[in-house]
């Protein structure tokens, strides 16, 4: 028990030597983490021990490996969720109030809801002008990724994906990105303009229209969290999103 002249916070022993105090990152800090969090790094890493292990990205054929794209979206997102979270507690910062605010969860769940249709909408019909407008652009007639969904299991299995890997893992990952360049790296806008763009870039595999649509779609979803500073609505919109055109792709076989 401390003496009444003696400040209360003499009493409690100093942290150790070296220890970082929690607090925002430094800029140089900051982008690091946002370099380490953007998915390359960790994708290319698991990638790499997958092909050690025997499994390859392409089958002899030379089609894409269902085996190799759902093992490394799903080992992906729980790497990287990991060290979101890693990072995030580094700095004193809880996951919540980034990645859920203030906001009821069920209110935000409602409105992202609302908006997938809105979104499946706005994103076939952007498709549809940039074929006519552009034709050049769609320089892949058919998604890859659809022939992957040549079974039920297959479908099952490419759901699961569409929702963790997309819907969850991409909207706390954007979520994430966004915190840090709002704090340390040009703003908000500045961060919702890069992970747009490298969202799109992430999807040229489906062609060069779908990339730009992706794009736009990332700026929505990235906007929304902005706005409402909860990731809840992106997530069940984009996972929503996701499945409906999953089920496009199914039906169009």
């Amino acid at each position: 028990m401390t003496s009444p002249d003696t400040p209360a916070d003499a009493a409690a022993p100093p942290p150790p030597p070296g220890t970082p105090s929690p607090g925002p990152p430094s800029a140089r800090v900051a982008l690091a983490e946002v370099v380490l969090c953007s998915g390359f790094p960790t994708q290319l890493a698991i990638a790499g021990v997958l092909r050690l292990g025997g499994l390859t990205a392409t089958d002899e054929a030379g089609r894409l490996s269902p085996a190799f794209l759902f093992t490394l979206s799903l080992a992906d997102s729980v790497l990287l969720l990991g060290l979101i979270l890693l990072c995030l507690r580094a700095h004193g910062e809880r996951a919540r109030d980034v990645f859920l605010g203030s906001r009821p969860v069920w209110r935000e769940a409602l409105v992202g809801v609302a908006l997938a249709p809105l979104l499946l909408t706005a994103t076939l019909t952007l498709l549809l002008v940039l074929r006519r407008v552009v034709p050049a652009l769609h320089n892949v007639p058919d998604n890859p990724l659809g022939a992957l969904a040549d079974s039920p299991a297959a479908v099952a299995l490419f759901l699961i994906v569409v929702l963790v890997a997309g819907g969850l893992r991409e909207e706390l990952q954007r979520a994430f990105l966004l915190h840090r360049f709002e704090q340390r790296l040009g703003g908000a806008w500045m961060g919702l303009v890069v992970t747009s763009v490298a969202f799109g870039l992430g999807h040229t595999l489906q062609g060069r229209d779908a990339a730009i649509a992706t794009g736009v779609l990332g700026f929505v979803w990235g906007l929304l969290y902005l706005a409402r500073r909860s990731s809840i609505a992106p997530i069940v919109s984009h996972a929503l999103f996701n499945s409906a055109e999953l089920l496009r792709a199914v039906l169009m076989r």
